[in-house]
């Protein structure tokens, strides 16, 4: 079943995909992933690499350069510490008394972080603290979700594999985004495997990672609770394996898919550009904003931040 996407074709399952097809997508720039039926990466096909090779080579200078890591790294968790929050404050607005003052003090928690994160120049400090916020999110995480709480909860995060139904949803949904953010930062001819708030390790997309943790509140964690609480989903499109991991079933494939298309069809305002664009697109400009930053066009990577 493939599914274009903004930035490029995924395929899953067993999908025939002719030399024709394969080659005119490479002549375009357009990327072919493939996934399992279950959404794990196999591989991609693209073209030629493209961008300056000195914007790659200052990439690289830059991993080695502590206060340049760090500044990009501080950026990116202050963007993903401020859109987790507002994701907790728009649903305390909606929430019972008992519930709004668990996320009232998740909130509170949070501004904390962001506090602690601004004043901070160590990278591994800031990874710290990012953890940290990841963890608070994510302890309320439960609280946002409101219908089929039988079949629908959020205890803590599980992936490889996800061990409930939310986390298997969170995850196709994580991948689907990181597909988006690899292509983007391949666009505009950086190297996705080369970060700096996430480590490099063979074989991960360190820094696609690293944008897709200002992104993910947004783009990803507000469909998969907007598809539960309006039970667009149901848990009959879910089973379990004999090993205990979770997936989804085809037509729930499709149906999360069709509102992934749908949710970046959405237009923003974007926060730095100050114009109208369709998320879709968030992670092309976040991508375009990083090259940017390191030819030296900008004094820092003006991240994403959330409204």
């Amino acid at each position: 079943m493939p599914v274009h996407t903004l930035a490029g074709i995924v395929c899953f399952g067993q999908v025939s995909c002719t030399p024709f097809l394969m080659g005119l997508c490479a002549e375009h720039g357009v990327g072919i992933s493939f996934l399992t039926e279950h959404g794990r990466f196999l591989s991609r096909v693209q073209g030629p690499v493209s961008g300056n090779v000195l914007l790659r080579r200052k990439q690289y200078r830059v991993t080695d350069d502590e206060a340049g890591t760090a500044a990009i790294a501080k950026a990116v968790v202050l963007a993903k510490v401020s859109n987790c929050r507002t994701v907790l404050l728009r649903a305390a607005r909606e929430r019972p008394d008992e519930d709004a003052a668990v996320l009232d003090k998740a909130v509170l928690r949070l501004r904390r972080i962001l506090e602690e994160v601004s004043g901070q120049d160590h990278v591994d400090k800031i990874r710290g603290h990012e953890g940290d916020a990841a963890a608070t999110y994510f302890e309320v995480f439960d609280h946002l979700i409101l219908t089929a709480k039988e079949h629908f909860f959020f205890h803590q995060r599980s992936r490889r594999p996800p061990l409930d139904n939310m986390n298997a949803l969170l995850s196709f949904l994580y991948t689907l985004l990181t597909h988006d953010v690899v292509g983007a930062l391949e666009t505009v001819g950086l190297d996705p495997a080369v970060g700096y708030l996430h480590r490099e390790r063979p074989g991960r997309p360190s820094l696609a990672l690293d944008l897709v943790e200002e992104l993910r509140p947004v783009l990803a964690d507000r469909l998969a609770l907007t598809l539960v609480n309006r039970q667009q989903i149901s848990e009959t499109g879910f089973r379990k394996s004999e090993t205990g991991g979770v997936t989804m079933d085809e037509e729930t494939r499709k149906t999360v898919l069709v509102a992934w298309q749908k949710r970046k069809q959405e237009e923003i305002v974007h926060p730095f550009l100050g114009e109208k664009i369709p998320l879709g697109l968030v992670p092309h400009v976040q991508a375009m904003l990083l090259a940017r930053c390191l030819r030296g066009d900008l004094d820092g990577y003006p991240c994403f931040f959330w409204k």
